[in-house]
């Protein structure tokens, strides 16, 4: 057969799975837990996924057919509060036991259990792989200690993507293990770190004797950075995948042409402004072309390079609609401290000044915009990778601020 024949034949898989799940639920008249569920059953969570933890078995692009039908029909669209399950979904469907897969999928899904990522450390931040939060076991739990930062909605994450240094005697990308950590157990703490935009989406996490069992390790002991690789990967096409936006909404871009239609007409911001559009669109376009390309579930390095985009021009375009509000930039923004429950960008309707100082995260969050370009000119251009003296030497033995 040829691959348009199996393409044709997996459309025709999933519109008619949709025609009878449509049949069935009216998102219209259902609660939207009780849709997401009854969607997850029918195999149009993740049409890629294998049948029984919420897909079909198709091929990943198959799945804006899904989004397409959906929300013609009247479905809502994700609840923000629940971005990680990109990122949570695919690890736990690529590395995770049985069990695990049948106790997280569902719920993460629906909305019922929100997730967080619990990756950086204030050691560990653009080298991961030199991470120290502990796990040691004991009979069939672990018991963990520790410090992570950055954790975006860790307020309010029900269940915590978490790796942890298991063997420091081994090398440091061999050590690690990964595990779903319960953020409402005993021995974690969430503190805020409040944000330049007044926000505190970003916190620290401490792990005191916090106890975590067994059957909630993702991958096997030691692969912790194998599977990390899963989650770090969609998380850089999730971010990136939000800068470039989509016909209807490309993201900030956007908001700066209704600035410039109401603040200016000069010739010289106008050529700016279609300068910074031209990007925009490349940006969206190549956002495009990975997810054509893709060929399985999970993302190469192709996210990395909408990444890098995406961080690099949020950072022009909203230099840009601030300098066309001039002086009126600089006032109307509530800094009051608060605590998101959401990852909405409009930051207490501060809209383009909210977004100014937002976007100077983008180039940190989920891999700096340094190590981007070292991602991309090691497994993207084939470049040498730069050297690595303490690759084979094992964790405790490296050297540490």
């Amino acid at each position: 057969m040829t691959s348009a024949t199996i393409t044709d034949s997996a459309r025709s898989t999933v519109e008619a799975a949709l025609d009878a799940f449509l049949a069935a639920n009216d998102p219209k008249a259902m609660d939207n837990i009780a849709f997401r569920g009854a969607r997850f059953d029918a195999g149009l969570a993740w049409v890629h996924f294998p049948v029984g933890h919420g897909g079909l078995g198709l091929r990943p692009e198959l799945n804006r057919i899904v989004e397409e039908r959906l929300r013609k029909a009247g479905a809502r669209p994700q609840d923000p509060s629940t971005f990680f399950i990109a990122l949570a979904g695919p690890t736990i469907v690529t590395h995770g036991s049985e069990e695990v897969k049948k106790r997280f999928l569902r719920p993460m899904f629906t909305g019922e259990e929100r997730w967080c990522q619990l990756f950086s450390e204030p050691g560990a931040g653009s080298d991961f792989a030199g991470l120290g939060t502990r796990a040691i076991r004991d009979g069939d739990e672990w018991i963990v200690n520790g410090q992570k930062v950055w954790n975006t909605l860790a307020h309010i994450g029900d269940w915590g993507m978490l790796v942890t240094r298991t063997d420091p005697d081994a090398p440091k990308h061999k050590g690690m293990t990964y595990f779903s950590i319960d953020m409402h157990s005993a021995g974690v703490e969430v503190r805020p770190l409040r944000q330049i935009t007044g926000e505190a989406e970003f916190n620290e996490v401490y792990m005191t004797d916090a106890r975590v069992p067994d059957w909630q390790r993702i991958g096997d002991v030691g692969e912790g950075w194998r599977v990390a690789l899963t989650t770090l990967m969609n998380e850089r096409t999730a971010i990136g995948g939000g800068g470039g936006g989509s016909t209807r909404n490309r993201g900030p871009i956007d908001e700066v042409i209704k600035l410039y239609q109401r603040e200016s007409r000069s010739a010289a911001t106008r050529d700016s402004l279609m300068s910074l559009y031209c990007k925009s669109e490349a940006l969206r376009l190549t956002n495009v072309r990975a997810a054509q390309a893709a060929k399985a579930g999970n993302p190469g390095p192709e996210g990395s390079i909408a990444k890098l985009m995406m961080a690099e021009f949020n950072k022009k375009v909203t230099e840009f609609g601030v300098d066309l509000l001039g002086a009126e930039g600089m006032v109307d923004y509530d800094y009051t401290f608060r605590r998101p429950e959401d990852l909405s960008t409009d930051g207490a309707d501060g809209g383009i000044r909210h977004s100014f100082l937002r976007v100077r995260a983008n180039s940190i969050e989920g891999g700096t915009s340094e190590i981007m370009r070292n991602i991309l000119g090691e497994q993207v251009l084939g470049l040498p990778g730069e050297p690595r003296v303490d690759k084979d030497l094992p964790w405790i033995k490296v050297p540490r601020n």
